[in-house]
């Protein structure tokens, strides 16, 4: 492993890995536009080896990786007994060996100990890869333009509902049109890219708030269930065979509500009120203002200006809120990703209560 990481030693950067450049909103549009890269070195990278890795990991996790084709890439999710996400996994396999990409080295290596204890005698190999490889994110067919040695890249599935998921979300989705990527490569290979333009990692950060793309360091906590977030849409397939925390995915799409929403905050920039991670999130309840959630994610995007993810109860009105922040109140417009009446798609008739009159 590598002592300096030659992204923050190039001129302006500012963190390791960099935040960025000197101006993280000038850097998103060359981002997008597939002319710059983001060294996402600190996330962790797993490799499972071994001829029962697919189906192994099949019965482990949401999403159905029996047929992945190498090449092919999916996410899946790592749920309690009781349906709440535990680890979130991004997933492509080469044809030999399955590759893990998980936002930091904590949960890396907390998975690959999960994973260590449940090979039973199955002929698989679980290896935290960390220290080897590091990871870049950039958009378009090819980020790092051939150089960089790549053993790995991981295109991100957020831009149409993936084979046995399902949306909440109603009407246009932003995220159509999305074209990201992760590659692997060597970490001894990051000192070759001198030479490509980069971006900050709060400049990837905007654009994906943008795409309301959930993300298990930032939008993740203790009770979180995938609903919550729109997560069935890439992460779990529904009609797949049993895995830890199925009956509840199932019986929260199927008969129940999820319990809180994600939602897209387009905030009042005009008092440079900043908001962060963690910011209460207000609004009027039967004529008394109480705090409905909490902000996960916020940057300044280079169109919408001034953005933030927040999760809410699902009893919130989808009306205009108020974010409680450190130097004071910031008023914000919500646009809905997963609705009020998200789940109970199997649309059960309600039975009469026993006793009731009828009309």
């Amino acid at each position: 492993m590598t002592d300096v990481d030659p992204f923050a030693a190039r001129p302006g950067a500012v963190g390791a890995p960099p935040q960025h450049y000197g101006n993280p909103i000038a850097e998103q549009r060359p981002l997008r536009a597939g002319d710059a890269i983001v060294d996402l070195s600190d996330r962790a990278v797993l490799t499972i080896t071994g001829p029962d890795r697919l189906s192994w990991l099949d019965s482990l996790t949401s999403q159905s990786l029996k047929a992945l084709a190498p090449g092919e890439s999916t996410e899946t999710l790592l749920l309690d007994p009781s349906g709440r996400v535990e680890h979130a996994a991004r997933v492509v396999d080469d044809g030999e060996t399955v590759w893990l990409l998980l936002d930091t080295r904590e949960s890396g290596a907390a998975l690959a100990a999960f994973l260590d204890r449940m090979r039973f005698m199955l002929r698989v190999e679980v290896a935290d890869r960390s220290d080897d490889f590091a990871t870049l994110g950039g958009f378009g067919a090819d980020p790092l333009r051939g150089l960089g040695s790549p053993v790995a890249v991981w295109r991100d599935p957020w831009a149409e509902i993936t084979r046995g998921g399902h949306q909440y979300a109603q009407g246009a989705h932003p995220a159509s049109g999305w074209d990201y990527s992760e590659t692997v490569i060597p970490r001894a290979a990051l000192a070759e890219l001198d030479e490509l333009p980069a971006a900050g990692t709060l400049a990837l950060e905007a654009l994906r708030i943008e795409v309301w793309r959930p993300r298990a360091a930032t939008e993740l906590d203790a009770t979180t269930l995938p609903h919550e977030l729109d997560w069935l849409r890439s992460a779990v397939h529904l009609t797949k065979g049993c895995y830890r925390g199925q009956e509840t995915v199932a019986k929260v799409h199927n008969l129940g509500h999820p319990p809180r929403r994600l939602v897209l905050l387009h905030l009042d920039g005009s008092q440079n009120v900043v908001v962060t991670p963690g910011d209460e999130v207000r609004a009027v309840v039967r004529d008394a203002e109480t705090v409905v959630g909490r902000v996960t994610a916020s940057a300044q995007h280079h169109e919408l200006g001034p953005i933030a993810l927040a999760v809410l109860k699902r009893s919130a009105p989808e009306g205009d809120v108020v974010v409680l922040a450190e130097d004071g109140e910031v008023a914000a417009a919500q646009e809905v990703i997963v609705p009020v009446d998200a789940g109970a798609v199997a649309d059960v008739p309600r039975l009469p209560r026993l006793g009731a009159v009828r009309r």
